[in-house]
C-alpha cells in the first residue's frame, strides 16, 4: 500500500507516516523508485506489537 493509503488505514496524517519513517518507527517501508510502500502483513505486525495489555 503506498504511505497516502497507511495514513488513511491508520487514521494518522500522511506526514506523521513520513516522520515515522525517518525515525524508523511504524511500519516497515519500502522504497519502490522514490515511493515508499508497505506490505499488509508488516503493517498487521507492526499493529500487533502496538497491542496494549490491560489489566482487569
Amino acid at each position: 500500500m503506498s504511505a497516502e493509503e497507511l495514513a488513511d488505514f491508520l487514521g494518522v496524517p500522511l506526514n506523521t507516516v513520513y516522520v515515522w519513517n525517518h525515525r524508523r518507527q511504524g511500519p516497515r517501508a519500502h522504497k519502490v523508485g522514490r515511493y515508499l510502500r508497505y506490505r499488509w502483513a508488516e503493517v498487521e505486525a507492526w499493529l500487533e506489537a502496538q497491542a496494549v495489555d490491560r489489566v482487569a
